[in-house]
């Protein structure tokens, strides 16, 4: 079975950039659809980015044009590029990945926006 492990999160000033890794072990990771989740405190969980297998994208209305996702499957490693972000967007970011009836989540990183 497939288990992530996030890395990236960081504390960033407003208009600032940072990219989230994803990185998947065991095998079969290019035939799992991927995405970013964030829970801010006191909310619920919210999809930000999703990528399918065959590499079809979408995202959160907050943050079209904001954010990247990717993925290599040569390297079983799903990211997310966040560009001008905003103190709206801190939050603790997870990483998930699904199939079928399977449901992965990362143990999360924490991204801060602040100045």
């Amino acid at each position: 079975q497939v288990q992530l492990v996030e890395s990236g999160g960081d504390l960033v000033q407003p208009g600032g950039s940072l990219r989230l890794s994803c990185v998947a072990s065991g095998s079969a990771f290019r035939l799992y659809d991927m995405a970013w989740y964030r829970q801010a405190p006191g909310k619920p969980r919210e999809l930000v980015a999703a990528i399918t297998s065959g590499g079809s994208t979408n995202y959160a209305d907050s943050v079209k044009g904001r954010f990247t996702i990717s993925r290599d499957n040569a390297k079983n490693t799903v990211y997310l590029r966040m560009n001008s972000l905003k103190p709206e967007d801190t939050a603790v970011y997870y990483c998930n990945a699904a199939r079928q009836t399977t449901n992965i989540w990362g143990q999360g990183t924490q991204v801060t926006v602040s100045s």
